[in-house]
């Protein structure tokens, strides 16, 4: 019997077909580039996050920190799935990549805690303020270090972030449960 992590590995194969490894020479016009994707996540969880320390009551921030561990896991998941393996293959620097899922995985390890609490509970600001700067640490090393060298390379970003954008739709509907993601 196939186990999720089976589904989730067929869905990433079939996501990460000839289609999406054709160069960025093929594919200039149209769709969105992985990247613009990937920034526009970034500030919208950055935004949250700005939301979630102004935010007053219990089930204010309850509410935004729902909505930034749904960001974070549509996010980080559409990355492992497509654009991690599919810059690993562009790239020459496999560490970049590596350390990215790391950061992921700790990441994931915390919103799973968040997720387990309620707002009032001792430890809840403790760790979505851990989050925040986790995040603001991953963003900052994505979009100074590995996003340019990725640029550079001959990935097409475009094919890559409408797969992306697609699988983010599916993921939305997925996990969503009604939460409204913009804010």
């Amino acid at each position: 019997m196939p186990t999720a992590n089976a589904s989730t590995n067929s869905h990433a194969k079939r996501a990460t077909s000839a289609r999406t490894r054709t160069t960025k020479k093929t594919s200039r016009e149209g769709g969105q580039d992985a990247i613009a994707l990937l920034k526009a996540d970034h500030r919208n969880v950055e935004k949250l996050f700005s939301q979630f320390e102004k935010a007053r009551g219990e089930t204010r921030k309850a509410e935004l920190a729902r909505k930034i561990c749904l960001e974070l896991r549509i996010h980080t998941q559409i990355e492992e799935e497509l654009f991690y393996p599919q810059s690993r293959e562009f790239l020459q620097d496999d560490d970049i990549v590596n350390e990215a899922i790391v950061e992921h995985q700790a990441a994931k390890d915390l919103i799973e805690q968040i997720e387990a609490m309620e707002a009032g509970e001792e430890m809840f600001e403790a760790k979505v303020t851990v989050l925040q700067e986790m995040i603001e640490h991953h963003v900052q090393e994505e979009e100074k270090e590995y996003f340019p060298q990725v640029q550079k390379s001959e990935m097409d970003l475009k094919s890559v972030g409408e797969a992306m954008k697609m699988r983010k739709q599916e993921l939305t509907a997925e996990m969503g449960g009604g939460i409204s993601l913009t804010q």
